[in-house]
């Protein structure tokens, strides 16, 4: 009875290292993103824009950049549900394509 119950925990253990996909390769998965990720990539897609970085504060999920033609306002909320939203405000950009480059950096950096 011994020698049999030690054969089973020798096989339990043994198994508990073998991989298990229980997704089929090649499939992506998509987890809710991150709070920081998603602030650091709003960040990142301002300046990627050439936009000066005025305020960057992650308490409050407010980052501001300015150039000499607009200042931009990126705001990061997280909700309830554990999602990020992420929103860019312009009121005084002369550059009406501004926003949407600055939307699909930062879908790039998020990798979307």
């Amino acid at each position: 009875m011994k020698r049999l119950l030690c054969a089973a925990c020798g096989a339990v253990i043994a198994l508990s290292g073998c991989p298990y996909y229980a997704v089929p390769p090649g499939t992506v998965v998509m987890t809710p993103a991150s709070y920081d990720r998603s602030f650091s990539a709003a960040a990142g897609a301002l300046r990627d824009e050439g936009l000066a970085i005025t305020v960057q504060d992650p308490g409050s999920g407010r980052v501001v950049g300015t150039s000499s033609t607009a200042t931009v306002t990126a705001s990061v909320r997280q909700q309830v549900d554990g999602s990020v939203q992420v929103r860019f405000d312009s009121s005084d950009s002369r550059d009406p394509a501004l926003l949407d480059r600055i939307s699909r950096s930062y879908d790039r950096r998020m990798g979307r």
